[in-house]
């Protein structure tokens, strides 16, 4: 049965089709190789996240070096565990209780750190050299460095490793979305950013499965590590993204993927390099004199561009706080931590397969303002039920679960359109980084309600609601182009004023930069 999702026949005046677009196609068999070959990676980006739950998790202990005493005084010298649930951990390897009880927390803020960086220097490395070096080499350290964590036998070396496999992780994240946003068309953007987030739902879903396998935390950690041996092959199976090429100045090196794209999804190939060297000399023409490489000072130099940043990184914040602290409060429920993982996990499916059908038919922008809203009110109401309750209040997190579910593939999708080429690795990867310092907050402010009860779900229903705000104020980017250079990031979504008006807003609506 012969399958073919691109043809020349589709209207691309609807989509108003950059020649780069046109050469590839929207879809198509190459597309799909690709998508198929690189959305595996967020499987080790769910299972490294999360695995801190079965690494370090609190376990009942006694004192071993004089069972009168209590656990945490001072002559006490060394502890038993119990491990019916967990035959060993690190808390139990390096005696992390009592004084050092908060060195399991701290290993995992470092961790998020990691990822923070890792995604504004890989973001900053795929804007200069390209998509494919980057990614490569942040699976390499990934892969030793994870590998190097399940070996070793000391905790602080144990969390520098931990580091680096989230420096590397926080780069395959990037880099990785990156690449499939440049190469998908407008008209399948929708749903494959979302499908690039569901290896995410299942890596997170599975790692319940490795963990209740391997008790064994150095068996669990080498195993969730040792999978991206397999990611190596990325050097010879991942090509550079096109448009990364013609922006960069290599009309050739574009020219030469835009044909094997072009013949893989039976499309012609005689005109491309003509279209695209067309193309390169129109935008050189166009393009200001004093043009040049973007860089993060760039993602605010301007009015518009420095708005629209600043509300997507917000909301990008709203996104790290609200998904991993509302995934903790559901977590405080007591049970199985296996099934309540697994649970947790599930959750996230029915609102990231949502997404893809409010994506495709409301947009980005109205979807982000919904998923943000339902977030809001849910965990708001939170605040008004009795403590009690329990029942009520989980039903009701899990209901704000399932709108950051939505939430976050839809600002990945969102930013990856926002930002222009030059600068869409490093704008993703600062959005990121400011989502990270939410996921650092976000134990902290679960654990406020000690203080009060009604204190964290109202910091995580808020935040949410005060970010909905804000997409109010950004344009709409379903159906666009993407923006390539500097200039077409400040024109796009910026409102024309006095006897321009008409035109400017006509532009913008049709995607003219």
């Amino acid at each position: 049965m012969k399958f073919r999702l691109t043809a020349k026949a589709e209207s691309d005046r609807k989509w108003n089709l950059d020649p780069i677009q046109r050469a590839m196609g929207q879809l198509g068999w190459w597309h799909i190789l690709v998508c198929a070959v690189v959305f595996p990676l967020k499987f080790p980006v769910a299972w490294h996240q999360m695995s801190i739950i079965f690494l370090g998790p609190s376990v009942n202990y006694t004192c071993e070096s004089d069972p009168s005493l209590d656990r945490c005084d001072v002559e006490c010298t060394s502890w038993s565990f119990d491990n019916s649930t967990f035959a060993t951990t690190i808390t139990s390897e390096w005696d992390l209780v009592c004084g050092n009880a908060n060195l399991v927390k701290l290993s995992q803020t470092i961790f998020m750190f990691g990822i923070l960086v890792g995604g504004v220097v890989f973001g900053s490395l795929a804007d200069k050299y390209g998509r494919r070096p980057p990614l490569v080499i942040a699976v390499i350290i990934q892969l030793v460095s994870g590998v190097g964590a399940a070996l070793i036998g000391s905790f602080w070396i144990f969390v520098v490793l931990r580091f680096l496999t989230a420096v590397a992780t926080g780069g395959t994240m990037v880099t990785s979305f990156v690449l499939v946003m440049e190469i998908i068309g407008p008209k399948w953007r929708e749903l494959f950013s979302v499908l690039y987030q569901i290896p995410f739902n299942l890596g997170h879903l599975t790692l319940a499965g490795f963990a209740y396998f391997l008790r064994e935390w150095r068996e669990l950690q080498f195993a969730l590590s040792i999978f991206s041996v397999l990611m190596l092959s990325y050097y010879w199976l991942v090509p550079e993204s096109p448009r990364y090429l013609f922006t960069s100045g290599n009309v050739d090196g574009a020219v030469t993927v835009l044909e094997q794209a072009a013949k893989r999804n039976n499309l012609q190939t005689d005109t491309i390099r003509n279209e695209i060297e067309q193309y390169a000399k129109e935008k050189s023409r166009n393009a200001p004199a004093n043009a040049s490489k973007g860089n993060v000072l760039d993602l605010f130099r301007t009015p518009n561009m420095r708005a629209k940043t600043l509300y997507m990184c917000f909301n990008w914040f709203v996104c790290g706080l609200a998904f991993f602290g509302v995934a903790q409060y559901i977590g405080h429920a007591g049970g199985d931590i296996y099934t309540n993982v697994a649970i947790s996990a599930a959750l996230e499916l029915p609102g990231t397969l949502l997404c893809i059908y409010m994506m495709k038919a409301h947009g980005r922008k109205k979807t982000l303002i919904f998923s943000n809203t339902l977030t809001g009110i849910s965990m708001l109401a939170i605040a008004f039920v009795p403590s009690s309750a329990s029942a009520l209040n989980v039903g009701l997190a899990s209901v704000g679960l399932v709108g950051m579910s939505i939430s976050f593939p839809t600002v990945y999708l969102y930013a990856g359109e926002l930002f222009p080429t030059v600068v869409r690795n490093v704008g993703i990867g600062t959005a990121s980084m400011i989502a990270r310092f939410g996921s650092m907050i976000a134990p902290f402010v679960a654990g406020m309600g000690s203080i009060a009860y009604w204190l964290p779900p109202c910091i995580f229903g808020l935040v949410p609601l005060v970010g909905a705000f804000c997409v109010f104020f950004l344009p709409e980017t379903q159906g666009h182009p993407l923006p390539e250079t500097l200039e077409d990031g400040e024109n796009f979504g910026k409102r024309a004023t006095g006897a321009s008006t008409a035109n400017g807003t006509a532009n913008v609506e049709n995607g003219k930069h």
